[in-house]
């Protein structure tokens, strides 16, 4: 089985002593690529370190989270725009908005979210969506820019069929990780409701581990157990979770 991760943050220091150990660990479990969001231009060298040595395997992209929007945000979103003119990125994120932590740069948020979707567009490259505590304003703006050629992951989907209806409506992609095997998860209801033709999945390393590591650190080479609790949430095979996720993000990211 091929597995792929999405989202993970695999240059994130938690993940450093053993890094590489960390990337074959996955590899050796079928999960053949793994996809890095960045977060801003202090994350950049360790993330491209990374790419470049595991060509094979792992791929970065670029973009400022919107947690990491501050006074200078447009400094930031600078070094964002001269990056991807600089080498192969493929995706722009992650990016959204986030009003779980502070609402202080929240219009600033806004306009970086607005504007890195523009160069997406203009680099036809899809768009990995933190959307924390902001879903329906993320989903809004996603709306109002979606021109036939948008496309990309709401990354950690843990919303209501309601906003997962208005995401497929978009012909976008939710993000499965560990919650899903979370006891008070509502996950195994939206799965149930609409099936996995607009699934990925993604552990968002080192973050968010599965259980039974939940409350440990995260790795990339935990995705079979998400793809297992989705196959038993719906009765699907894990083969065929495998082949349908894997599917689904290879579409996403043009591969």
């Amino acid at each position: 089985m091929i597995y792929i991760d999405t989202h993970t943050h695999l240059y994130d220091e938690q993940l450093n002593p053993d890094e590489d150990a960390m990337v074959q660990r996955a590899v050796n479990g079928g999960v053949a690529k793994m996809y890095m969001p960045n977060c801003d231009s202090s994350t950049v060298s360790s993330m491209l370190r990374i790419a470049d040595k595991w060509a094979q395997n792992c791929f970065p992209m670029m973009g400022l989270h919107p947690t990491y929007v501050k006074d200078n945000y447009k400094q930031e979103l600078d070094s964002v725009k001269q990056w991807l003119g600089k080498r192969k990125f493929y995706g722009v994120g992650e990016i959204g908005l986030d009003y779980y932590w502070d609402l202080t740069y929240k219009a600033q948020q806004i306009e970086a979210f607005e504007l890195q979707i523009d160069w997406a567009l203009e680099y036809d490259l899809p768009i990995i969506i933190h959307s924390r505590e902001s879903i329906q304003d993320c989903i809004d703006i996603v709306k109002k820019k979606q021109n036939g050629k948008l496309k990309g992951i709401f990354h950690c989907f843990g919303s209501s069929i309601i906003e997962a209806r208005q995401i497929t409506e978009l012909s976008f992609y939710m993000g499965i990780g560990g919650v899903v095997t979370f006891k008070k998860s509502n996950l195994p209801e939206v799965l149930k409701e609409t099936g996995l033709s607009n699934i990925v999945l993604e552990t968002d390393a080192p973050y968010l581990a599965p259980l039974p590591y939940r409350g440990k650190r995260n790795e990339s080479a935990y995705i079979p157990l998400i793809a297992g609790q989705i196959a038993t949430i719906t009765g699907m095979p894990v083969e065929e979770v495998a082949t349908i996720t894997t599917r689904n993000a290879e579409m996403v990211f043009n591969k």
